[in-house]
């Protein structure tokens, strides 16, 4: 097989500022409870316009159960929850249908002129127009969870949801989704949510971490380290902090220090 070209990107721009004085979302003392259970209480959240904020917690902490409050998918009568009117989920699991060619799911849902055209513009902002008439079950991992994110910028959301979405692909795709995301979130310009329980994965990509525990959260972290994001001091320094109040104390560096963990160039093939 043909090594596939890879090619020359410019390097990354410094970040988008967020604008301080525009809040994307609301979210103040919440509570959801499910029968004797209470998994968020009390919990306060504001996201800016336009911010990379992502989401660390052990699991039961409420992650998920505070990613679908805000998607929209769990009732939120009579608390205060404010977010954008369009928003868009990722999930770990690409949830493309297999009956319907990768641009009939990419425009699953969309309505008005020329639905073929913008789901396959979507297609080509994940360099993946060449698979547009391909049937679900011939992508890899990869290709499944860019046609996911082409589905979800295809309707332009204010807020995008991300439930740990590259957690089933393998490291090096891994690493490529990065840059990909962090350049369609340069493009588009929306709020985003990542949670993640990758603590390197979430510095990489945030301009700023919480910590949720038991309903609440209970750590902030901004991140104000130049991308691409080397493992050094600062680096490490910040994960250290981010995983002792995660409960995890005296861990070795990562084996990667040193190194970039975001790609500087090259071509999405996964």
């Amino acid at each position: 097989m043909a090594r596939p070209f890879i090619r020359p990107a410019p390097a990354f721009a410094p970040a988008p500022s967020p604008r301080q004085t525009e809040t994307a979302v609301r979210v103040h003392n919440f509570t959801r409870r499910f029968g004797e259970v209470t998994v968020l209480e009390g919990l306060d959240l504001e996201l800016k316009r336009g911010e990379f904020v992502a989401l660390l917690g052990r699991s039961g902490s409420g992650k998920t159960t505070l990613l679908r409050t805000l998607a929209g998918l769990d009732p939120t009568e009579g608390q205060d929850v404010r977010t954008p009117a369009s928003r868009a989920v990722v999930f770990q699991d690409a949830r493309l249908l297999p009956w319907k060619k990768v641009w009939r799911n990419v425009a699953l849902g969309l309505s008005g002129p020329n639905v073929r055209g913008r789901a396959e513009a979507a297609l080509r902002e994940v360099e993946l127009d060449h698979r547009a008439d391909a049937w679900p079950a011939t992508l890899s991992g990869g290709e499944a969870q860019r046609a996911s994110l082409a589905r979800a910028l295809v309707r332009e959301p204010g807020l995008l949801l991300l439930d740990e979405p590259f957690a089933a692909v393998d490291a090096l795709t891994r690493l490529r989704m990065h840059e990909l995301v962090l350049s369609l979130w340069r493009r588009h310009a929306p709020t985003v949510l990542m949670v993640t329980h990758d603590v390197d994965e979430a510095i990489t990509l945030a301009d700023r971490v919480l910590v949720l525990e038991n309903g609440r959260i209970i750590a902030e972290e901004a991140i104000a380290l130049a991308r691409p994001r080397a493992v050094d001091g600062e680096f490490q320094a910040i994960r250290s902090r981010l995983l002792a109040r995660l409960g995890v104390r005296g861990s070795a560096p990562p084996a990667t220090e040193g190194a970039l963990l975001a790609f500087p160039s090259g071509e999405i093939v996964a």
